[in-house]
């Protein structure tokens, strides 16, 4: 009997679906600033406020454009790894509140030396249907999924 390969690697792209519910979001955000009774200042405050996250958000987890946005996973022997364009492929520990669902994986991890736990949401039109189902699978059934990086 053979033992099943430890290895696995997938990438995903920007997402349709999270961008368009990440803009209802942020609309609803908008439309309920200008429906409070709120002075003006605390209402520009607000609109500030979505407009700044929004700049922040979308290249780095939404449209996945900028350098430092995790676009791939691995697992290999020495452990789980993220790739961005920036710093290639990185060390992490997933963490046990990960979640895989067959809508949208979201991964919770942490990199080597850091202590701040990171999330990044893989939707399903994110990936090929097979791929996102791989992905799942290994998620939910991997050993030592948790284990800190080596």
């Amino acid at each position: 009997m053979s033992s099943p390969s430890n290895s696995f690697e997938c990438r995903w792209q920007a997402s349709r679906q999270l961008l368009a519910a990440y803009l209802l979001a942020q609309a609803f955000a908008l439309g309920s600033l200008s429906l409070l009774s709120l002075p003006f200042w605390a209402s520009l405050l607000g609109v500030f406020a979505c407009l700044l996250h929004a700049a922040w958000t979308l290249p780095r987890q939404i449209l996945l454009s900028h350098p430092k946005a995790f676009r791939g996973l691995r697992r290999e022997g020495d452990g789980w790894q993220l790739w961005n364009q920036a710093d290639g492929w990185q060390a992490v520990q997933l963490r046990p509140d990960s979640l895989a669902l067959p809508l949208i994986v979201v991964l919770r991890f942490r990199l080597r030396g850091e202590r701040r736990v990171r999330s990044i949401c893989v939707p399903r039109d994110a990936q090929a249907a097979d791929l996102h189902r791989r992905l799942r699978v290994r998620l939910k059934f991997s050993r030592r999924r948790w284990a800190a990086p080596e």
